[in-house]
């Protein structure tokens, strides 16, 4: 068995165009573009075997080149993350037993951990996601996103088997009342990596984008709207703040924690 680290990237993003070659600042004030530091997550895993690139851009593939990574070149036709490592497959030429992970290029604080937890938790399932107990900070801020017209962060509700029963750009579940001392706020966020079985990535790019998939832009939903499932994996943060690049106003986020963890 391999685990095999891809990394989806496309410029055309429709609220961040160049997304992937954004630079942004480490502690030392060096600055590395954002595929950059996520391929750098993807290589810290423990056990990894390779970590590649899948992306349907020329600029992006240049650039990766330039510093020594692996890329696949994948139609412009992918409509997401998922389609992309699915059609990457050919090329890695993956075997059965094989893992692969999504890691998605806007995830740059990616803790290692995450993607190890996946991979150990592949033993009996088809796709594994990384999920995180909120505390009321980051619930606040995931409130005042929404409340504030932008899409943040999704969250995740699962069952007593850790199988996921929905994920949403909403905060879910509803929690209309004041938190007190003692309470354990019921609010995962999700984290937006995947590791699948080469069964399950073949099967998704067979079916037609679903319905709720295409309501949320949440493409883990087409699994479960095909009777996939999706198991939950709870991971701890260690300390470590996470958060996605989705919006511009993200990158100076990201480089604050940047400085914060010390990463050059």
């Amino acid at each position: 068995m391999s685990l095999i680290v891809v990394i989806p990237a496309r410029y055309a993003s429709t609220r961040y165009p160049g997304k992937p070659l954004v630079p942004l600042t480490g502690a030392s004030g060096h600055a590395r573009s954002l595929i950059r530091r996520s391929w750098d997550a993807g290589m810290a895993v423990a056990g990894v075997d390779r970590v590649v690139v899948a992306t349907d851009d020329n600029r992006i593939a240049d650039h990766v080149r330039g510093f020594g990574a692996e890329v696949v070149m994948t139609p412009e036709s992918c409509r997401n993350g998922t389609e992309r490592c699915a059609a990457a497959m050919p090329a890695l030429e993956v075997q059965d037993d094989d893992v692969i992970v999504n890691l998605q290029g806007d995830a740059p604080l990616t803790p290692p951990w995450f993607i190890a937890g996946l991979a150990a938790a592949m033993t009996n399932a088809e796709v594994t996601t990384p999920v995180l107990r909120m505390d009321a900070e980051a619930l606040c801020g995931f409130k005042e996103d929404r409340l504030a017209g932008r899409v943040g962060g999704t969250t995740a509700v699962f069952d007593h088997n850790q199988t996921a029963l929905y994920f949403s750009k909403e905060v879910i579940p509803y929690t209309g009342r004041a938190f007190e001392d003692g309470d354990t706020i019921p609010v995962f966020h999700h984290v937006g990596v995947y590791a699948y079985r080469p069964s399950a990535l073949r099967a998704y790019a067979d079916w037609s984008e679903g319905t709720l998939e295409k309501w949320e832009g949440l493409e883990q939903l087409r699994f479960m709207e095909h009777g996939t499932p999706v198991t939950c994996v709870e991971v701890q943060s260690q300390g470590r703040a996470f958060w996605e690049l989705n919006n511009p106003s993200d990158v100076g986020r990201i480089e604050a924690i940047l400085k914060v963890q010390g990463i050059d």
